[in-house]
């Protein structure tokens, strides 16, 4: 059975999908990055709330913004944006849903004035993006707009079409003022500290750029929320495809599997109002903070503790690296002594119980997430995540050799071979500089976290350095086993 509107009624009776009216639903919210993730997480907290007989002024409009988004538009297209969500549980157990959110795709590199039109409609209210943590073009160091960017320069040029996102909401929010429309709200939904307070800084810092007066009315006049989003969503695969195709007999060119774990924290803070994203499971709050720093050090950590480590030890899959006792004892080790203590408290949440069930969702082995994925754009996420902690922590005296052990596999990693030869990809927006820099500490050991645009300080810090060098060195001579020793108890 083909996905599509027209077969909607034909879904197998164990596949619940949408049972509103998908062509009286008016998109209320632009998307900004239509992958995996948004699909698992906001779009089906949307759904949600359709479902339940509400929002139907908040459908979603999404808007692929790069080249390679062209498969996605083809797909969403034949699709009439239907994909189905397959929740894979701990047990094996199998919960899908065909999602409906979604009713409208636009591809911009096509007709970028077309999404900057439908951005000046009233009834657009957010934009919301996941763009990725390196999509804001944001120094890791200075926390600036970087603009002389190659990509932010074109956009910048008189009459120039926009291409990026940066140029597209801001036109959208330009053609607003120009028209006496209320501004929409822009809604980060990336995993940065602070996302809402970044996006500020980078749409503001471009619009100045352009027209200061534009500049002065987004930043008096445009929301951005901060928020926190958590929900593990691997890549989708043939054998994805393939098992929804054989189970329910639904072909669906690019279904998403997760976890059943959701959470989204999101800051009450919008210019025209939201859905009702509280009686969807969202937690509505004042302060999204103390959320996100524990997600993104515990959790986002987490994963890069066991992603480079786990391919060095020669695992591809994340469950089995999350079950490796020595992986445990390094993650146990970091949480305990070296994240919580830069965490201030966390309504609502025991994070002993926290961390314990992180380890059982990163041990989901039917959600076959990959290290690949979690070792992937690395510079984007270890000086966003990790290095906080590490300058937070050693600040206030702390020893930091579980973080150290992170870095310096990191470094490893980037050397861009395993121990017997096998050759390790490494997906980086600087991989090219990284390898270089990993394959120079051989004879200069801090030479790969001598980049202070990524790590600061932290060659210039003794509390983090010797750590740091005793794990390479061991990483170098005697493998995982001799780096991840010092954490693991003696029997």
């Amino acid at each position: 059975m083909r996905l599509a509107n027209s077969s909607l009624a034909d879904l197998p009776g164990d596949v619940p999908g949408p049972t509103y009216d998908r062509s009286s639903v008016v998109p209320g919210i632009m998307h900004f990055g239509v992958g995996g993730f948004h699909r698992a997480h906001q779009a089906m907290y949307v759904d949600r709330l359709l479902s339940a007989g509400g929002a139907r002024d908040w459908g979603i409009c999404g808007v692929g913004t790069l080249e390679s988004d062209e498969r996605m538009n083809r797909v969403m297209q034949d699709q009439d944006g239907l994909y189905t969500l397959v929740l894979k549980h701990p047990d094996g157990t199998l919960e899908p849903r065909v999602i409906g959110s979604i009713v409208e795709y636009l591809y911009a590199p096509g007709d970028p004035a077309a999404v900057v039109e439908r951005l000046a409609d009233p009834k657009i209210r957010i934009a919301s993006l996941t763009v990725t943590e390196g999509g804001y073009n944001i120094d890791q160091i200075t926390g600036e707009f970087q603009s002389d960017a190659p990509a932010i320069l074109a956009d910048l040029e008189p009459g120039a079409l926009p291409r990026t996102v940066f140029g597209m909401i801001t036109a959208g929010l330009e053609l607003r003022r120009r028209r006496g429309i209320e501004p929409f709200t822009v809604m980060s939904c990336d995993n940065i500290p602070g996302n809402g307070d970044v996006a500020r800084r980078a749409f503001s810092t471009f619009a100045r750029l352009r027209d200061p007066e534009l500049a002065d009315w987004i930043v008096e006049s445009v929301h951005f929320p901060n928020s926190m989003v958590d929900r593990i969503t691997p890549v989708t695969t043939d054998e994805d495809r393939a098992l929804v195709r054989e189970r329910w007999g639904i072909d669906d060119e690019w279904p998403v599997v997760a976890e059943p774990f959701a959470q989204w924290v999101l800051e009450d803070s919008f210019g025209l109002g939201r859905p009702a994203y509280d009686e969807a499971g969202v937690q509505v709050v004042d302060d999204v903070m103390p959320y996100e720093l524990m997600k993104l050090r515990l959790l986002n950590v987490g994963h890069q503790g066991i992603a480079y480590f786990g391919v060095l030890a020669g695992y591809t899959y994340a469950h089995d690296a999350a079950r490796d006792p020595r992986l445990i004892a390094l993650l146990e080790h970091y949480w305990a002594d070296e994240a919580r203590p830069t965490l201030g408290p966390v309504p609502g949440v025991d994070l002993d119980a926290y961390t314990a069930e992180l380890l059982e969702r990163f041990g989901n082995e039917h959600i076959r997430d990959t290290l690949a994925r979690l070792a992937a754009e690395s510079s984007d996420r270890i000086p966003n995540w990790l290095v906080p902690v590490i300058v937070q922590h050693t600040d206030d005296g702390g020893a930091v050799p579980a973080s150290a052990a992170i870095v310096a596999s990191w470094a490893r990693y980037d050397e861009g071979v395993l121990d017997d030869g096998r050759s390790i990809e490494i997906v980086d927006r600087l991989a090219t500089s990284r390898h270089a820099a990993a394959l120079a500490q051989r004879e200069d050991p801090l030479a790969f976290v001598r980049d202070a645009s990524l790590f600061g300080d932290l060659a210039e810090r003794p509390q983090f350095v010797a750590p740091y060098r005793e794990a390479l060195d061991a990483l170098h001579n005697g493998g995982v086993d001799a780096a991840l020793r010092r954490f693991v108890s003696p029997e």
